[in-house]
């Protein structure tokens, strides 16, 4: 299964997310994150993810006569190449957003259920905003986007931080 494949599925996308900010995880704290997910279905993706290198054993311990494994994320391998993307087709693109949203969505969800869940303290915010771009005014602001994230994509958790999901979306809603 080459990279587009594995990240192409919602539950996957979870995993990853789960590992952001160079966290390290045992299957059993990543259950505790994705609760809604069972228990089977986790340690399925979590193998194919293993076998394709995109999580990286970094330990293991015996747990009641099991061996457990603590998992990081290989963030290099976790990103869809341009020419991946290139190569996608029309169907493939319709997949993976189908697969992004209902990421996005089961992750909303979850945090909405949690007791603690704050939408306006926690600034939740969704909004889409129709934009008259040229081509080099989008260019300029992927630009200004990408480097806005870059500047805080390699935070790891600290005190004072939580991690957010921040999901751009970009697609022209009109024919050329």
């Amino acid at each position: 299964m080459d990279t587009v494949d594995l990240l192409l599925h919602p539950v996957r996308l979870r995993v990853v997310h789960a590992f952001a900010g160079g966290r390290s995880l045992t299957t059993a704290e990543l259950g505790e994150r994705l609760p809604d997910v069972p228990k089977t279905t986790l340690y399925r993706h979590v193998g194919l993810l293993a076998d394709a290198g995109l999580l990286e054993v970094t330990g293991e311990q015996r747990v009641h006569g099991a061996v457990e494994r603590t998992y990081r994320l290989d963030r290099a391998r976790t990103r869809i190449s341009p020419q991946d993307a290139a190569a996608m087709t029309p169907d493939d693109h319709r997949h993976g957003f189908a697969a992004a949203m209902a990421a996005l969505l089961a992750d909303f969800n979850a945090y909405l259920d949690r007791p603690d869940a704050d939408p306006t303290t926690d600034s939740v915010g969704y909004v889409q905003v129709p934009l008259w771009l040229s081509r080099e005014e989008l260019d300029t602001m992927i630009e200004q986007v990408r480097g806005a994230l870059l500047a805080t994509a390699d935070n790891t958790p600290g005190p004072g931080r939580r991690l957010y999901l921040l999901s751009p979306i970009l697609f022209p809603i009109d024919r050329p």
